[in-house]
């Protein structure tokens, strides 16, 4: 995540320590309220001779999207109103389930003076405090601060209105529109109309006008979104535009991912929405890796979720049909598959994390540059049944990268050419069938799949998880039974292998298949991925 150390001087409180005030509520006017605002939290109580049940409210300014001063129509009243909107964590009484995001607005009614405008300036002067101080607060974090979007930001937001159950639209205006504007964020709706609408709008629109861009959908349309901005001519300015995503689609990984690295129980549905949703209001930058793949055709994209081939690039893709059943399509087409499962056919090599020297994600402010720096410390590497690998022979040396920098993006520093030998240092898969091949980029495959529970938005390493031939039909089913909590590397199955890699190539066998990026399927053939570390920016909270 962006971040500076704290110096005296920033965000001045323009404030004393604790502001005190009585106040009534705009929805109960009959009794009168004492409100504290200290430095972390909003404290309410009821003013009465005698306590009466729960009388006193104390609220997180961590949790708090936005504050407000206003005055109503009614020209006779001279009141005016300040209103702060929180959303903190919160098990809902009648369930069972994880804490969640849940709405909760303090109103209250300012009519000391007989003047509107002495009324309302004091209302203003309560809800700068409120919005000051819970900046503060969700900035700093062990003393260090986070960089965050301006405020007020603006932001282009794309919806599709076709995907999931084709309820995004909905969602948008029942949740979203109405989180954006207690936060004070300025946004401009574009609803999608076709496949590519997106990318073709980011390559030409003027970054300029704004703050970030933020979607709405699966994460088919991010990888749009990316796509376009790396092919843009200023890609090394357009690729730091803060990326925001809200979950309509059916998939949701990386909204699940982001919300899983917030640190808070995992959940599904809208109440991940409004999970996302408060992540974006607070509007805290982090760095996202992002990886480049090279195609036998000679094209070029870049991914930030995953690359698959198998048994999950073939439930993604013919789970199609049942999209109408949201999430629940994976299940049944993971069912469906298991009833007859396929072998590939195929050659896997992969350049270990643990050697040679990786890139600081923290230093990539230039992405460009940072291609270059390097640190001394290696990832450590996470191996099942290391044994399983032999090294390549060695070659003759990398080839020149000539034709890589032709193409969009930072240029490739691992990667020979598609149809040129591997250098000495990549491991060499002896198998050579398999069930699938999955490298993730982040911790999850889909909202209640956990691919990879060790994965971080910038941890500077592709995450390479295989199954060999051989593993049974129930064994597989308990491993993905196992991924929707992130446990499946505990089952000691032998057919599955875990690997931290920097980069991978796949040469799949004679005969048809379907090999995906980011849930997109891409022409089926020789694939190689290398990851750039950091070299995105996501609205992480």
């Amino acid at each position: 995540m962006d971040e500076k150390r704290a110096e005296p001087d920033f965000l001045p409180v323009s404030t004393p320590a604790t502001l005190y005030g009585e106040f009534t509520q705009n929805s109960n006017r009959r009794g009168r309220w004492a409100v504290n605002l200290t430095e972390k939290d909003l404290v309410v109580q009821r003013i009465a001779s005698v306590p009466v049940g729960r009388n006193k409210v104390v609220l997180s300014l961590r949790d708090c999207v936005g504050c407000r001063a206003y005055r109503e129509d009614d020209k006779a009243d001279p009141s005016a109103y300040f209103a702060a909107y929180f959303y903190p964590l919160r098990k809902r009484r009648w369930m069972t389930s994880a804490p969640s995001r849940q709405r909760v607005e303090q109103c209250f009614r300012l009519a000391a003076l007989q003047d509107p405008h002495a009324n309302l300036e004091e209302a203003e002067k309560w809800a700068r405090a409120v919005r000051e101080r819970s900046a503060r607060q969700q900035r700093l974090r062990d003393d260090v601060l986070l960089n965050s979007l301006p405020h007020p930001c603006r932001i282009l937001l794309f919806v599709n209105p076709q995907s999931g159950k084709g309820q995004a639209l909905t969602l948008y205006n029942s949740h979203i529109q109405r989180m954006l504007n207690e936060a004070g964020v300025i946004h401009k709706l574009i609803i999608t109309e076709r496949q590519n609408h997106a990318r073709e709008l980011v390559k030409d629109v003027d970054l300029s006008q704004w703050d970030a861009l933020v979607i709405m959908s699966g994460d088919g349309l991010l990888h749009e979104v990316i796509n376009g901005l790396l092919e843009r001519p200023d890609w090394e300015e357009a690729v730091r535009t803060p990326l925001g995503i809200l979950p309509g689609g059916s998939g949701n990984a990386l909204a699940a991912s982001v919300h899983y690295y917030s640190g808070v129980s995992q959940v599904r549905g809208e109440e991940l929405l409004v999970s996302c949703g408060f992540l974006l209001c607070r509007g805290l930058v982090s760095h996202m890796d992002l990886v480049s793949l090279h195609l036998s055709s000679g094209q070029r994209l870049f991914s930030f979720l995953s690359l698959a081939w198998g048994f999950v690039a073939d439930v993604d893709v013919e789970s199609e049909k049942y999209r109408h059943a949201g999430a629940a399509r994976f299940t049944v087409g993971t069912l469906v598959r298991l009833a007859s499962l396929r072998i590939y056919k195929g050659k896997l090599a992969y350049l270990p994390a643990s050697r040679g020297r990786h890139m600081d994600a923290a230093c990539c402010r230039n992405p460009a540059s940072c291609l270059t720096q390097t640190l001394e410390d290696d990832f450590p590497n996470n191996t099942c049944h290391s044994n399983n690998s032999l090294k390549l022979r060695r070659s003759e040396g990398r080839l020149p990268r000539s034709a890589a920098k032709a193409l969009p993006g930072p240029p490739d520093a691992l990667l020979p050419p598609l149809d040129q030998p591997l250098p000495s240092d990549w491991v060499l898969v002896p198998e050579e069938e398999f069930v699938l091949m999955l490298a993730m980029h982040q911790s999850h495959l889909a909202e209640d799949l956990l691919a990879a529970p060790n994965a971080r938005l910038a941890d500077g390493v592709i995450h390479l998880f295989y199954v060999t031939a051989g593993i049974s039909r129930s064994a597989l089913l308990r491993l993905f039974l196992a991924m929707e909590k992130g446990a499946h590397l505990d089952t000691n199955c032998q057919h599955l292998v875990h690997e931290k890699v920097r980069a991978l190539r796949l040469e799949p066998g004679a005969g048809k298949g379907i090999i995906t990026v980011d849930g997109e399927v891409v022409e089926y053939g020789p694939i190689q991925a290398e990851v750039h570390a950091g070299l995105g920016r996501v609205i992480s909270g």
